[in-house]
């Protein structure tokens, strides 16, 4: 602990799922957003260009875990089928003491894209499932201080 502050693992993490913790997952990536940049020159100012924020981006969230059961396939085959239901996905990354310490709130996900197991004879590895969100957008929260 340096400063006050605490530095925490990155496999300490659940995924909720309109409030619901699902299947632990084994890794979550994605979690970024980025603000576009304009930049505009004015006339008789050659030593700089005004650089100014437009729209702020955010990739698709990817989720990977052992499948378990079939509730993330159900939602991307409701997708398939026409039914759009957009539900707040939550990332909550917990501290040693096992307490919720950062939380992340995923707004209006909807699945854009599943990717099944690789399977391999004579592999011992997990079957995997991939499950890609697309969203509105995302907050940061502080679970506890």
């Amino acid at each position: 602990m340096a400063n006050g502050r605490q530095v925490y693992s990155a496999y300490r993490f659940y995924v909720e799922i309109d409030g619901v913790t699902q299947a632990t997952f084994s890794e979550c990536s994605g979690l970024q957003a980025e603000t576009e940049i304009f930049e505009w020159e004015s006339g008789g100012e050659n030593q700089f260009k005004y650089r100014l924020p437009g729209r702020t981006k955010f990739p698709n969230l990817v989720l990977k875990r052992g499948i378990a059961t079939a509730d993330l396939w159900d939602w991307y085959a409701k997708v398939i089928d026409g039914t759009i239901t957009r539900q707040t996905v939550g990332l909550v990354l917990y501290g040693y003491d096992e307490m919720p310490e950062v939380r992340w709130s995923i707004a209006g996900a909807i699945p854009v894209k599943w990717v099944g197991p690789s399977f391999k004879s004579g592999s011992a590895e997990a079957a995997v499932e991939t499950i890609e969100l697309a969203h509105h957008g995302l907050k940061r929260e502080q679970e506890r201080k």
